[in-house]
């Protein structure tokens, strides 16, 4: 016969249960206030992030000027110049190749798009100019119907363009200011805050600041293995405009998702004009080979030494972050995710028990 259960431990898991449900409710509610208020916040929020992250790629130039007896006014306005002028000279060394072979490319498209109506117009298709001409038309008419959403599109990208510049801006300025006075910012905050978050609060940002620092040299690096592979099977086809589309393939790295897809569709576009279809094919499962080693093993990899996490967590962070906000999320998935870890961890720190060998130590 079964025995019966206790009154009294029922109640007790009960109201266990009761009490631990309020406060992991309160904490969701807690949490989603926080999240309620950055969102009203993002305009603000959002060129910060940027510029602490342009400061952790640039601050280790600006820490051996200042070791070297710079000023630190000085240094900050040194390493941004050079920091601009790096940005410009990727910029002009995608930009000026590419243009100067404009009127190739723009004919190696017309070509292309000839030979794909010849193939389309043979077996086993048999497409004929009628048909492919009617399917024009049709595809015309779909667009003058759709004049209205398409602006609204148009609108909306530009606009978005726009904030991007302007963020990008407001990053550079705030990172300017975080190089020249970021050092001074943790004593600051110390004296600001009462008690014991005198002591955890810069303690927790110093722990941030180096895994955002990890964060941004792991992404450099999973962009410069993408950028080696990708590059050397462009050589190896012979494929024009090499060195131009390792740089935009480098730089698309830091952007998830559409820069790689950016960068892909270029490299595709290109090999598609200048050596035809075969090799762009060829292209195409390079990129796509290099991508999924990326997504799947060197930037989970790297990023899980660097950062203190574990591939899988980056995985599934990367994801929930594009889910809940698309590529702006993928973007700060990673970063946050180990902010996360950090303060996790120093919480449990504090939380742990003391050794015996730290007790015996203070004994």
């Amino acid at each position: 016969m079964s025995a019966g259960l206790s009154a009294a431990r029922t109640r007790a898991a009960l109201r266990t249960s009761a009490r631990v449900s309020g406060e992991l409710l309160l904490i969701l509610v807690m949490l989603a206030v926080t999240l309620w208020v950055l969102g009203r916040m993002w305009s603000v929020v959002w060129p910060l992030l940027v510029g602490l992250l342009l400061t952790t790629l640039t601050w280790p130039s600006a820490r051996f000027l200042r070791r070297h007896g710079w000023r630190p006014a000085l240094a900050a306005t040194v390493v941004t110049v050079a920091f601009l002028l790096i940005v410009v000279g990727i910029v002009t060394l995608i930009a000026v190749p590419m243009s100067s072979q404009t009127g190739e490319l723009t004919d190696g498209v017309v070509e292309g798009i000839q030979r794909l109506r010849e193939w389309a117009a043979g077996p086993p298709l048999n497409i004929g100019d009628d048909e492919i001409t009617g399917a024009m038309d049709s595809a015309v008419a779909r667009l003058q119907d759709s004049v209205g959403s398409i602006t609204t599109a148009v609108a909306t990208g530009v606009g978005a363009v726009v904030n991007g510049l302007i963020t990008a801006v407001l990053g550079v300025f705030l990172m300017f200011f975080f190089l020249k006075d970021g050092p001074r910012f943790l004593p600051w905050l110390a004296r600001q805050l009462p008690g014991r978050l005198a002591t955890d609060v810069p303690v927790v940002a110093l722990r941030g600041w180096e895994t955002l620092g990890s964060f941004v040299r792991s992404q450099a690096l999973v962009g410069l293995l993408d950028a080696v592979f990708i590059g050397l099977g462009l050589w190896i086809l012979d494929v024009p405009l090499v060195l131009p589309l390792a740089v935009l393939t480098f730089v698309s790295a830091f952007v998830p998702i559409v820069g790689a897809l950016f960068a892909g569709f270029v490299a595709v576009l290109i090999a598609l004009v200048s050596n035809g279809l075969m090799d762009a094919l060829i292209v195409l499962a390079i990129i796509v080979v290099v991508q999924q080693l990326e997504g799947n093993v060197f930037q989970p990899v790297i990023q899980s030494r660097g950062l203190g996490l574990h591939a899988a967590v980056i995985l599934l962070a990367v994801t929930l972050g594009g889910s809940l906000s698309g590529i702006v999320g993928s973007l700060l998935a990673v970063p946050l995710a180990a902010l996360i870890a950090v303060v996790w961890n120093y919480v449990r720190e504090q939380l742990a028990e003391p050794s015996e060998g730290a007790a015996t130590a203070d004994g």
